[in-house]
C-alpha cells in the first residue's frame, strides 16, 4: 500500500538520535564557620554484611515541657473561697443581729427607766405631805350616815 504521496512509508520514517545533554555543575555554597559544640555527633553503623555507614546522628524533635498541674484543682479552690466568704458574711450577720438584739434591749430599759421615774414624780406629788400652792384642799369631816342620808 502506498500513502497519498505514491512513497512507501518505510521511506519516510527517518531515524532520530538524542543525544544526553551534560550537566553542568552547580556552584558551590561558601563554607560558613560553624561554632564549637553545635556539630552534631558522627555516628557509624556496621551492618550485619560487613558494610560501614556513617552518617550524622539526628536529634528528635523534643515536645515542649507540658507545664505541671496544681495539686489542687481551681474549682476546688474557688470552692473553698466561696465558703471562706460564706462564713465571714455569716459571722457579720452574727454580729448584726447580736448588736439589734442588744440594741432593743437597751431601748426597752430606757423606757421603763423613764417610766419609773415618771411615775415616782407623779406619786411624790400626789402624795406630798406640804400644803400646796394653788391647788385646792378638801378637808373631809367626820360624816354620819343614817337611812341613806348624809349629815355632815
Amino acid at each position: 500500500m502506498f500513502p497519498e504521496n505514491g512513497h512507501h512509508a518505510s521511506t519516510q520514517r527517518a531515524v532520530e538520535v538524542h543525544h544526553p545533554t551534560p550537566i553542568t555543575p552547580a556552584a558551590m555554597a561558601p563554607l560558613v564557620p560553624v561554632q564549637p559544640g553545635t556539630v552534631p555527633a558522627v555516628a557509624s553503623v556496621v551492618l550485619p554484611d560487613g558494610r560501614v555507614v556513617t552518617g550524622y546522628a539526628i536529634d528528635h524533635a523534643r515536645p515542649e515541657p507540658v507545664a505541671a498541674k496544681p495539686a489542687v484543682s481551681r474549682a476546688a479552690v474557688n470552692v473553698a473561697l466561696g465558703g471562706v466568704g460564706f462564713l465571714a458574711v455569716c459571722g457579720g450577720l452574727l454580729l448584726l443581729t447580736t448588736f439589734i438584739t442588744a440594741l432593743t434591749a437597751l431601748i426597752t430599759q430606757l423606757i421603763t427607766l423613764a417610766a419609773v421615774l415618771f411615775g415616782g414624780y407623779v406619786a411624790v406629788q400626789i402624795f406630798k405631805g406640804g400644803h400646796g400652792t394653788g391647788g385646792t384642799t378638801v378637808n373631809i369631816r367626820k360624816a354620819v350616815i343614817k337611812r341613806n342620808h348624809f349629815h355632815g
